[in-house]
């Protein structure tokens, strides 16, 4: 199975890094918060990944053009132009960047990549920036098991502050940053069929609209509710968030 990753927007709301790289290429623990999205879907079987370039593409292809090289131990014999490898540590991916466009939007990518889908039975898609400790192939279990078109993950969004626990006007305790309003909202991970593309009609369409709410319409989108750890990267505090995790060595993500 394939996974197909969104990899292509400004991502406006953190341009303190964003100016200088696209997105998913901001790092956590030193790698960019796409490696870190591929390692979870790695962990549960998935290794074939689709990712739809935009802003920036050409930092994501250098990204792999150069990464057994980054995950290697290396000697360079710079007087006889030589390089000699002791040890490697790469991945047992298959990549295909594909440029989509810089002002394409969510859904038109998706669309965009649809000849690198052809004869799958069902793929994964997401976006390039967030991670969760999603039971990826509990997820793709229950897409093939109900038979639908799509699958969209549901989360219990994070609370972003603390709130008082309270009897009248008496503070009985604080609750720190509890979870949302009890909503579940659209976690970011699919399981699609191929056929979710023609609801796609062009660069135009936005995944998160029409196509989505075209499919609900018909009962063919279906609801994998994950209650555990998920957490977007939006804003820098969020990203100072999940590296903060990263570096206590507690990061829930971390299921490889």
């Amino acid at each position: 199975m394939k996974a197909v990753i969104l990899a292509g927007g400004l991502g406006t709301r953190i341009s303190e890094e964003t100016h200088l790289k696209p997105k998913p290429m901001i790092e956590i623990g030193g790698h960019p918060i796409l490696w870190h999205i591929m390692k979870s879907y790695s962990a549960h079987g998935v290794n074939e990944f689709v990712i739809c370039c935009g802003y920036k593409g050409y930092l994501i292809k250098e990204y792999f053009a150069n990464y057994f090289l980054h995950m290697s131990d290396v000697t360079f014999d710079l007087q006889n132009n030589s390089m000699e490898v002791h040890e490697h540590h790469a991945e047992p991916w298959k990549v295909t960047l594909v440029d989509t466009g810089e002002d394409t939007m969510t859904g038109g990518r998706l669309k965009r990549v649809a000849r690198y889908l052809q004869g799958e039975e069902a793929f994964c898609f997401t976006y390039g920036d967030g991670v969760a400790d999603l039971d990826i192939a509990a997820s793709i279990a229950f897409h093939k098991q109900h038979g639908k078109l799509a699958t969209v993950t549901a989360v219990l969004p994070p609370g972003r502050y603390g709130a008082l626990e309270r009897d009248g006007n008496q503070v009985a305790g604080f609750i720190e940053k509890p979870r949302g309003d009890g909503g579940w909202i659209n976690g970011g991970y699919f399981v699609l069929s191929p056929k979710v593309l023609d609801f796609i009609e062009n660069d135009g369409v936005s995944w998160e609209a029409a196509p989505l709410a075209e499919l609900a319409k018909r009962q063919e989108l279906m609801a994998f509710e994950h209650s555990g750890f998920w957490q977007p990267m939006d804003t820098l505090r969020e990203k100072n968030l999940l590296e903060d995790l990263w570096q206590s060595g507690k990061a829930p993500w971390r299921v490889w």
